[in-house]
């Protein structure tokens, strides 16, 4: 998502003429800082997220029910603020902003681990009727109760969920192990 947005926002960019003063990138994420902030000079997430409804490019069809694709985008609009979110508010601050939507910032590349694989941000799963998305090394799902012919299948979703994030620590704790080793 956060290459889609950094696409949309270049598209906005409006060179300087003979007789007029055009728009740069900078001055572009700064006037949209300045509508989407509500005062506190910091963006929250409904703040982030009514910044992203901007643009069509950041729309989510992944599926036919509307409700999912906005649950799909909320966990999406979550994991920006985590990437550049210094002070761990859950706000980004200007520069925050800035930063997150930077083309030349590379945030860290960080793989999630599933059933013995590792997978790359981005890369999406379903798990019954839930969708997991690998997002800064961590897999992301949307919590929807399933009902399958045996009935209520939420508990196993829960489990399988559970399973997948100690899956990501033993990952994570192998890669700590072994980077204090070297």
């Amino acid at each position: 998502m956060r290459r889609r947005v950094i696409q949309w926002l270049q598209t906005e960019i409006i060179p300087d003429g003979w007789f007029s003063k055009g728009n740069d990138y900078s001055e572009i994420l700064d006037r949209y800082f300045k509508k989407f902030d509500d005062g506190d000079s910091r963006l929250d997430s409904a703040e982030l997220q009514s910044f992203l409804e901007q643009s069509q490019s950041t729309n989510i069809t992944t599926y036919k029910d509307e409700e999912t694709n906005r649950m799909l985008k909320s966990l999406c609009v979550e994991a920006l603020i985590e990437l550049s979110d210094e002070n761990a508010d859950w706000k980004l601050s200007k520069n925050e902003f800035l930063k997150c939507l930077n083309p030349d910032f590379q945030p860290p590349e960080k793989k999630c681990a599933l059933e013995d694989e590792t997978y790359e941000d981005g890369a999406e799963t379903q798990v019954q009727c839930n969708r997991c998305v690998c997002a800064c090394g961590n897999w992301v799902c949307t919590a929807m109760a399933c009902e399958g012919k045996d009935g209520d299948h939420g508990d196993d979703m829960g489990r399988y969920v559970e399973e997948i994030r100690k899956q990501q620590e033993t990952v994570e704790n192998s890669k700590t192990g072994s980077s204090k080793d070297a």
